[in-house]
Formats: C-alpha cells, sequence, structure tokens
C-alpha cells in the first residue's frame, strides 16, 4: 500500500531542506559575488601598482571575474543539489571548441599581452614592425594603430607584429646619421674631407660626443667614397639628415669639388 504523505511529512521531508538548500545557495551567490568583486579590486590595484598598462589591467581583470563567478555559481547550484560534474565537462568542451574556432583571435591576444607586458615600444614611438613603419598610436588587445609619415592609419594584427623583427627608431635618445658622399678621383681628399668638416661644425643640431667620424669608405670604379657619420638627438635625425646632404653637395659646388657619376670611356681605333 502507499502510504499517504502529510503535509507535515512533506514539510519536514521536502519543503524545509529544499528550502534551507535554496538560501544557502543564495546566501553563497550573493557572499560569493561581493569576494569576488573585492578580490578582482584588490588584484587590479596591485597590477596598476605593479606598472602595468591600464588596457591589460582591465581586460586580466574582466577575464577573472567573470571565472571566479562561474566558480560561485557552480558551487550555489551544487548546494542545490544539482550535478554540477557535467556542468563542468560541458563548460570545458565549449571552451576547447571556442579556443580552435578563435586560434588566430587568441594567438593575437596572446602577442598583445606580451607587447603590453614587455613593452618593446610604447605609443608615440617611430617602429617597423609588422611589415609596416609608422608611429605607434594605440596598442589594444587583438591589434596595434599605427600612422605613417604620410598620416595614413594602419591598423596591424599583434600576432604579426611580435612574431617577427621590431625595430624601435626611437628607443634611443640619440641616433647616427649615415651618409655616403662620392668625390672624383682628381679631386682633392683633404680638402673635401676639410669641406665636409666645415659643414659639420656649422651644424648646431650634431652632437659633440660621440665626435663625427669622416674617412675613406672605398675606392669605387668611378669614385672615391666617404663615409661621414655625425650623431644627432633622434628627434633631429630625419631633418638633420636632409639639411646635411644638401649642406655638403653646395660647399662641394662652391669648393670646385665634383660628385661623380659613372660614366664610359670610348676610345676610337683606326681598323688595320
Amino acid at each position: 500500500m502507499i502510504e499517504a504523505i502529510t503535509s507535515t511529512d512533506w514539510l519536514h521531508t521536502y519543503a524545509l531542506p529544499w528550502g534551507f538548500n535554496l538560501l544557502f545557495a543564495l546566501g553563497i551567490f550573493i557572499l560569493g559575488r561581493w569576494v569576488v568583486h573585492g578580490l578582482v579590486t584588490l588584484i587590479g590595484r596591485l597590477l596598476g601598482r605593479a606598472g602595468l598598462d591600464e588596457i591589460l589591467v582591465n581586460f586580466v581583470s574582466s577575464i577573472l571575474h567573470g571565472l571566479l563567478l562561474v566558480v560561485v555559481l557552480i558551487a550555489a547550484l551544487d548546494r542545490l543539489g544539482v550535478d554540477t560534474t557535467s556542468m563542468v565537462a560541458l563548460i570545458g568542451a565549449a571552451g576547447l571548441a571556442i579556443g580552435l574556432a578563435l586560434q588566430d583571435s587568441l594567438k593575437n591576444f596572446a602577442a598583445g599581452v606580451m607587447l603590453i607586458v614587455f613593452r618593446p615600444f610604447r605609443a608615440g614611438d617611430f617602429v617597423e614592425a609588422g611589415g609596416t613603419q609608422g608611429v605607434v598610436e594605440k596598442i589594444n588587445i587583438f591589434s596595434s594603430t599605427f600612422r605613417t609619415p604620410d598620416n595614413r592609419e594602419i591598423i596591424v594584427p599583434n600576432g604579426a607584429i611580435y612574431s617577427g623583427v621590431i625595430t624601435n627608431y626611437s628607443a634611443r635618445g640619440t641616433r647616427r646619421i649615415d651618409l655616403l658622399f662620392s668625390i672624383g678621383y682628381d679631386d682633392d681628399i683633404r680638402r673635401a674631407r676639410s669641406v665636409i668638416e666645415g659643414v659639420l661644425a656649422a651644424e648646431p643640431r650634431l652632437l659633440a660626443d660621440p665626435a663625427p667620424f669622416i674617412g675613406v669608405a672605398e675606392l669605387a670604379a668611378h669614385s672615391v667614397d666617404l663615409h661621414v657619420r655625425p650623431w644627432v638627438n633622434t628627434a633631429d635625425y630625419f631633418a638633420t639628415m636632409c639639411d646635411l646632404r644638401e649642406k655638403v653637395k653646395l660647399a662641394f659646388d662652391e669648393n670646385g669639388i665634383t660628385i661623380p657619376y659613372p660614366q664610359m670611356d670610348i676610345h676610337p681605333r683606326k681598323a688595320a
């Protein structure tokens, strides 16, 4: 025979235990949210004090907040008697599927984190990376924005940047200008050197230390090539380089020093 369940038995057997479990689950969820919020805030402050970029701090805080909330939710459901084993397996499978589908995005994300943490360049630096040259405008989690010298905006995936060679032209306070001037074999090398030294001495943007270098680079087929290597502040590099080329050319013209160009001498001979 099926025994009849009285309201009192139902209350003590089902309602009260389930009600207590529901209250405990709500308590776990509410307390867990409060603890997660406090923990994430604390970690964010510690990362900020460590000097990490604000973008990385906010992103890490968001990811950590979401993961901890999932843990709190699973704990609350487990208190209600829900089988969370299958739920954890489902979440793991979904995470794996999403990771495989977003391989390139995750690669760019990982590269973005590395760029922000290790700082091979900063916003405002002029760099060559990811197949482009330009001033770094923004460093985001998945891509970085460059402004080219002709004012184009180029967005480069972080994976392409971090997997290749990065040349940061703004990393050092000074740069060396490498110039090559050619004079004719009939010209006086010592006079050409003196003319170049005069041009360098009159240029206020050049640094005295390290001292400029002038030397014979090569005795070429049609010319004597001279290396000229002065140092300047990085901000003055391009303008000074262009000005020196112009000033040396004008000084050569004023002093009768020729800059030869490739030519071929033809000597006709009479047939025997």
